[in-house]
């Protein structure tokens, strides 16, 4: 497994960092919300603020598991708020460009009239690694290993499962740190799960269809921080999917019930490679 705190740190100073991508985040290749917190990460580095508060990000390359090149730079910088702009690079290719924005100390309106599915808490709940193994199964990609996950609506035979409705539903807590005090670092952890479970909402649909569907864009607003609180309900619903291009919305929310961030993705069908 890998590391959240590690895996997505960047080195370097006044605008130009590097990071390293590794294989403990591999699904279809480098994870899309990976390669997104890296980002967020750089702004962060960046910023003179402590709060990043929305990322808007288009995924424009398949890295591979090496280097990366960050290039970010301030278009717009006030007195409690920056806009920033990351550009991400491996050999001269375009990776990911996002564009975030981040606020120092601000007031206003106070309101969170969202509400949380009524799902068991991850504690009543047994691990998907102890489901997996009672059956005798593991986990498709690395990146799941990342996760103690804890599914309210677990399916025995995921490969032959029936037609549902196109949601998905989980527990997450990162392993093998849970928690971070970094406010760009904490965000990271809504980040990668509003980007990676819309397809196992679309899937829910449509079983036994043969593609994947990486994102090509991605819109994340967080809402709040809850960096003591290593659980994380991840919630995401697949609207609709035409031509080829399949929406999702999502949610985090913290156990408490407090809504943490929400996110919607663009996936791009592509024909599954052959095992």
């Amino acid at each position: 497994m890998g590391d959240l705190g590690i895996d997505t740190e960047v080195r370097g100073r006044d605008g130009r960092y590097t990071a390293e991508l590794t294989r403990d985040w591999e699904i279809w290749g480098p994870n899309g919300g990976y390669i997104a917190a890296i980002a967020l990460r750089a702004a962060g580095a960046h910023s003179r603020f402590d709060r990043p508060v929305t990322l808007v990000g288009h995924f424009l390359g398949v890295a591979d598991f090496t280097t990366v090149d960050i290039e970010v730079k301030t278009l717009r910088e006030a007195k409690r708020a920056e806009s920033i702009h990351v550009s991400m690079t491996q050999h001269g290719q375009a990776i990911f460009d996002a564009m975030v924005w981040a606020v120092g100390d601000v007031s206003g309106f106070e309101h969170d009239v969202t509400e949380m599915p009524d799902v068991p808490a991850p504690d009543a709940l047994p691990s998907n690694e102890e489901r997996l193994a009672a059956a005798g199964g593991r986990q498709s990609f690395k990146f799941w290993e990342n996760f103690d996950q804890r599914s309210p609506m677990w399916i025995d035979d995921w490969e032959n499962r029936p037609t549902r409705e196109p949601e998905f539903s989980q527990w997450f807590r990162y392993l093998p740190r849970s928690t971070f005090d970094d406010p760009w670092l904490d965000a990271c952890r809504s980040l990668i799960l509003l980007d990676t479970i819309g397809w196992p909402a679309a899937s829910q649909l449509h079983p036994r269809v043969g593609f994947i569907a990486p994102s090509i864009d991605l819109s994340v607003a967080f809402h709040r921080s809850m960096p003591d609180e290593p659980w994380l309900f991840a919630q995401a619903t697949s609207p609709s999917a035409n031509g080829g291009l399949v929406a999702c919305e999502s949610r985090v929310w913290a156990r408490s019930g407090e809504l943490l961030a929400v996110g919607a993705s663009q996936l791009l069908c592509r024909p599954a490679p052959t095992p």
